[in-house]
């Protein structure tokens, strides 16, 4: 899609209303507890994905144009860096207090700033290379009292690996987004989507072997909870990638701060440190820096088309 074909604020609006249903989705998995193995909650994620997926497109005519790609392999290498993103951040969101879990997050739209200028190109200028480095630092400051917990053990190793395996997570999800906005250049939302379900619960089901928790019926509930809002989320997340730019909509992951901080203190009593404040205010503040700059060279592309003659 040509940089004149994109629609900035209608990729922001996928952005903020997926955020939301993601949001909802960890509320859903935090809820489950602690003691179900991250291969069985992705499974549930996946497979249950599917649902919602399905029949959004059959309402919309595109259910057997779906399963058509240009790209089987771009899909696979999407599903295997996505689970792999999963497995590591779920692992860390039932090990830590959701605030933190979310907070530790951010540092994946940062990383999606660098992979966007490294891997497809897109101009990433000094002040947006600075706010995601402040905004980087932000990201250490809300994770060190947790990594430096290792020597500590039982709570203390739990929460380390829950941070170590969020900050994972993260990366893994960088390399996603930037794999997922290759794809919209040839794919459908629709293919993308399904076929990123699909793998997520195919290769989910490697982890069987090792051992899945029998759960509760209420366990079972949250986690198709989980895996419907997931799907729903993954609708929206994909087409805000195909009318914006990474580093445009990326930042706006911090939208589910304060959703996430409401719902945990309510549902599960976690309230968040001081350090996660303060390392999230920074953090949230270079997102927002990043954001003020898009606009700028908005404004500044504009004008510099209507300057252009006819023809130029």
């Amino acid at each position: 899609m040509s940089a004149d074909a994109l629609n900035p604020l209608r990729g922001i609006m996928f952005k903020v209303t997926s955020v939301v249903i993601f949001v909802m989705m960890q509320t859903c998995i935090k809820s489950a507890g602690p003691d179900i193995p991250a291969g069985q909650i992705t499974f549930y994620r996946s497979a249950f994905a599917l649902v919602p997926i399905m029949v959004y497109l059959a309402f919309q005519g595109e259910l057997r144009g779906a399963f058509h790609t240009n790209s089987l392999t771009g899909h696979v290498k999407r599903g295997f860096l996505g689970i792999l993103s999963m497995v590591f951040g779920f692992y860390g969101l039932v090990h830590l207090p959701m605030p933190d879990a979310i907070a530790i997050g951010y540092s994946s739209p940062l990383l999606a700033v660098v992979f966007a200028a490294i891997f497809l190109k897109e101009t990433v200028r000094i002040y947006r290379w600075s706010a995601v480095m402040v905004g980087m630092v932000g990201v250490v400051i809300i994770s060190w009292p947790k990594l430096t917990m290792f020597e500590q053990g039982g709570m203390g190793s739990e929460q380390a690996m829950g941070a170590a395996s969020v900050i994972l997570s993260a990366v893994l999800a960088g390399f996603a987004m930037i794999q997922t906005r290759q794809l919209v250049r040839t794919e459908k939302t629709a293919t993308i989507v399904l076929y990123f379900s699909l793998s997520g619960a195919l290769f989910s089901l490697a982890s069987l072997p090792f051992g899945w928790a029998a759960l509760t019926m209420p366990e079972k509930l949250f986690l198709i909870g989980a895996g419907f809002c997931g799907g729903i989320g993954q609708i929206l997340l994909t087409e805000s990638y195909r009318n914006a730019d990474v580093s445009t909509v990326a930042p706006f992951e911090y939208t589910s701060i304060l959703l996430g901080i409401g719902i945990a203190y309510v549902l599960f009593g976690d309230v968040p440190t001081a350090a996660m404040l303060v390392g999230t205010a920074i953090t949230v503040s270079a997102g927002i820096f990043i954001i003020y700059r898009e606009h700028q060279l908005g404004l500044e592309r504009k004008a510099a088309r209507k300057a252009s003659p006819p023809g130029a």
